[in-house]
């Protein structure tokens, strides 16, 4: 997760940001606490980190056509176990 997307999720009255400086709707600055951005982009950071970590869909409908869902299951499960929330 990138540093605007932590922004626009932890301060929803921002509607712009240019660079480091965040806006609302009508262009007046919106001051933010860069600890609170770092603590929610730490706080889903395993969201990402799962989500590349996964089969692709393909190869997971592969895996519950060929191996059954216990198999799928099983390698679904080593995944959120790596990357725990």
């Amino acid at each position: 997760m990138n540093k605007h997307t932590a922004i626009m999720a932890t301060y929803p009255s921002v509607g712009v940001i240019r660079g480091d400086d965040a806006f609302d709707a009508q262009g007046n600055p919106v001051a933010y606490d860069m600890a609170v951005v770092q603590a929610y982009i730490d706080a889903n950071a395993y969201k990402e980190k799962r989500a590349n970590a996964y089969p692709s869909i393909t190869d997971q409908l592969d895996i519950l056509y060929h191996s059954g869902f216990d198999t799928w299951k099983t390698s679904i499960q080593a995944v959120k176990e790596r990357f725990p929330k």
